[in-house]
Order: structure tokens, then C-alpha cells, then sequence
């Protein structure tokens, strides 16, 4: 069962949000599990800003995590009526969501090539499959198709021949630019995540980034 917190618009900062398991979104005014939200708060200078990790000081504004949600709270002026004061809010404030949401990505997956535990190339992501240590894959977003039918059908192949019903996850949050950056390494189109609790948060984060990309509708990556 959900744990609600108080139904008005603003919370009354970080710390009611420990126990609290959902909250209602400024927009549709549906209560939903708070992963399926972005907490906004207000800047010391004014603007309102998106707080991820939901830890910002401050009275928060919920809003569904969905750039369609997020963009109708802008057109709608949601936000200066929650926080009930003329606020600053950027007319990008939907797309510098998403923004934050690659980076926060990127920085998970550096962290997994820190740990060691992703190999990057066709060729590895090949063998690290075939090995049976893939616990997911990864595709840039504007990577050719041909390459990644070819993995895909390494996939199949490998299921077929142990007769394992295991699915490996597919993640084409980042575009090859977003991969480069963050494995520090120059055009990078496939990865493949080896097992490891690192892995485990991008997984996370890229799911919330394609969601939010989605308006909500989309689990996998």
C-alpha cells in the first residue's frame, strides 16, 4: 500500500519525503508512486530547477515524470500557482529536465567503467555475450541498425543454444557522443554491462530517462 504524503501541491521539504511513497502531480492531479515523479524546487536566485535525487532544500512541486507533463506545467504557469510567488521558469525547463536526466545517466555509467565492469566495441560486446557475462546491452541511439540487428541476433543464438529463457536488457538512452563521454573513449556505438551493483543504478537511470523521453509509457530501456 502507498504511503501518501499531505495531498496539497508542495511538500514541506526533503525530509517529509523519507516515509512518503507517492505524491500528486501538479498537472494531472493523480497520486502516483513518487517514481513516477520529478520533484521541482525554487533556486535561491528564483528559478525553479528539477531536483532528481530529491534532496534539494525547500518546498518541492511535484510534477509526472514526463517531458509532456513537465512542458504542460510551463504552458499552464503550474509553477508560480503551486509555489503560490512569482517564480522564474525557463521556457527550456522540459528539455534541461532531460538534460539532467542524461548527465545523471552518463555519470552512472562512468561509474561502471570505473568499476570495470563494461566493455565497450563490437567485437568485446560479442565475446562478453557469448561468455555468457553480458547483463545488458548497450546501443547508441543513432547507431546503425545493421550492428545492432547483428547482436541482437548473437542474443538469440545464445538463448537458442542453452535453451535459457533469459532476456538481456537493451539500453538506447544515449546517442554515441553521450557513450564517448562517458566510457572517455572515441566512437563508441556498442557496450555490453557485465555484472556488478554499479550497473545496477544505470539501469535505473536510464529507464527514468526513457520514460520521461516517452511520457511515461515505456519500462525497458
Amino acid at each position: 500500500m502507498l504511503a501518501i504524503a499531505d495531498p496539497a501541491d508542495l511538500d514541506q521539504g526533503p525530509r517529509t519525503n523519507r516515509s512518503a511513497t507517492a505524491r500528486m502531480c501538479a498537472v494531472t492531479r493523480q497520486v502516483r508512486p513518487i517514481g513516477e515523479l520529478i520533484r521541482f524546487v525554487v533556486s535561491p536566485s528564483g528559478e525553479v530547477i528539477a531536483d532528481l535525487k530529491r534532496k534539494l532544500p525547500g518546498r518541492g512541486l511535484w510534477i509526472s515524470a514526463s517531458h509532456a507533463a513537465v512542458a504542460e506545467a510551463v504552458r499552464r504557469n503550474q509553477f508560480s500557482r503551486g509555489f503560490k510567488r512569482d517564480v522564474r521558469v525557463p521556457a527550456s525547463l522540459a528539455e534541461d529536465t532531460r538534460q539532467l536526466m542524461v548527465r545523471s545517466a552518463m555519470d552512472a555509467l562512468a561509474m561502471v567503467a570505473k568499476a570495470g565492469q563494461v566493455v565497450a566495441g563490437f567485437a568485446k560486446v560479442e565475446d562478453a555475450l557469448l561468455r555468457r557475462q553480458a547483463v545488458a546491452l548497450i546501443h547508441a541511439a543513432d547507431g546503425a541498425a545493421d550492428g545492432i540487428r547483428k547482436l541482437d541476433a548473437a542474443v538469440r543464438k545464445i538463448a537458442g543454444q542453452s535453451g535459457e529463457a533469459r532476456e538481456i536488457p537493451v539500453v538506447t538512452a544515449l546517442n554515441s557522443a553521450e557513450l564517448d563521454l562517458a566510457l572517455g573513449r572515441a566512437n563508441v556505438i556498442h557496450a555490453a554491462l557485465l555484472a556488478g551493483p554499479a550497473g545496477r543504478t544505470f539501469l535505473q537511470r536510464s529507464q527514468t530517462l526513457v520514460r520521461y523521453q516517452d511520457g511515461g509509457q515505456r519500462q525497458d530501456s
